[in-house]
């Protein structure tokens, strides 16, 4: 049986801060549905209604473009141990560049990682709980994969990444992740 809420419980605070992965959707008004699973310690509640991921640079800059486009966001948590719970946080987001005012406040909670994107700030308007009866119940462990990869690339590789592969969604959509990206959505 799902239990609604307005805020972030306490107990809610606690079964996030056990959970090894995440998952965050988005969509544009019109286009694909972009689903992103998530890890390494990148996940931050801030107070009852608003949260911070830090996210690292990957294939794709869906969520940025989605969240430029119309804020919609919800983020999952499911547990793969003993306990069977589903948690999913409905909101509205924006993405924090190192450009923008709060960069330093909100990068410094987090542990240093190489290949860091940007920082996407949620408010969170509703929380869900369930069961999760159907989740299965494995262990989770961290990659270190994508760490390895940027570490050994170097911070200009990083930019020249993101210049070539994150300033468009797959719709084509901007993601406004370089100041002069101005472009207003499609």
């Amino acid at each position: 049986m799902s239990e609604w809420h307005k805020s972030i419980t306490a107990e809610m605070k606690e079964f996030i801060a056990e959970q090894k992965v995440f998952f965050v959707a988005t969509a544009p008004h019109e286009g694909r549905i972009n689903l992103s699973p998530k890890g390494m310690d990148t996940f931050r509640v801030v107070d009852d209604n608003r949260v911070l991921y830090l996210d690292l640079t990957g294939s794709g800059n869906e969520t940025a473009a989605h969240l430029l486009e119309n804020g919609r966001i919800t983020v999952m948590f499911c547990s793969f141990d003993k306990t069977a719970r589903i948690m999913r946080l409905y909101g509205r987001g924006r993405t924090i560049h190192p450009r923008d005012d709060r960069w330093n406040e909100y990068f410094a909670m987090f542990p240093s990682e190489p290949g860091v994107r940007q920082i996407m700030e949620i408010e969170v308007e509703t929380a869900m709980t369930s069961c999760g009866y159907a989740v299965p119940r494995e262990g989770v462990a961290e990659r270190d994969t994508l760490r390895r990869y940027w570490q050994k690339c170097g911070d200009d590789a990083v930019v020249k990444y993101q210049q070539q592969n994150n300033l468009e969604s797959i719709d084509g959509l901007p993601t406004g992740i370089f100041a002069d990206d101005t472009r207003s959505a499609k």
